[in-house]
């Protein structure tokens, strides 16, 4: 029976993924891995990456859960008024309701794999932001240098 539910997986790589700022003065950059368009799914993951000092808007989501697993770097992040220390290796979750923000207090990029579910327009509002790219110290970050280094030339 499951052999005729059988999905074959959308595989993607750095060099596939689609970056944007939401807005042009932002200080973080999200790099769609899977949403709506892509999945076919009602979820939204992406790698976040914050610029030294940069953070998110204070922001809050009707009915998703946002999960976070930080990658590299470390910052702080609040979620009703509670605040939190978060470095590498560190995940949080923001239930449904909750007010939250995420800054970067180091001294690089903070890194983080953001999922949220369901997407609740978030891919929707990434991708109406401003396209940028991906550099050489994101991709490195990724683990994908080799990627990025085909993809550019």
């Amino acid at each position: 029976m499951y052999l005729n539910s059988c999905v074959i997986p959308i595989i993607k790589s750095p060099g596939d993924y689609q970056a944007y700022r939401i807005s042009p003065n932002d200080t973080n950059r999200l790099a769609i891995i899977f949403d709506t368009a892509s999945a076919n799914t009602s979820l939204t993951c992406c790698v976040e990456i914050f610029d030294v000092g940069g953070q998110t808007p204070l922001n809050r989501h009707q009915g998703a859960v946002e999960m976070f697993f930080i990658l590299s770097g470390e910052g702080i992040a609040m979620c009703d008024g509670k605040i939190v220390q978060i470095k590498a290796g560190d995940s949080l979750l923001v239930p449904p309701t909750g007010t939250h923000f995420i800054k970067n207090t180091g001294s690089t990029r903070l890194y983080m794999l953001t999922i949220m579910v369901p997407n609740e327009d978030f891919a929707e509002l990434i991708r109406r932001g401003i396209p940028v790219e991906l550099d050489e110290e994101d991709m490195a970050v990724l683990g994908r240098l080799d990627a990025w280094n085909k993809h550019a030339g």
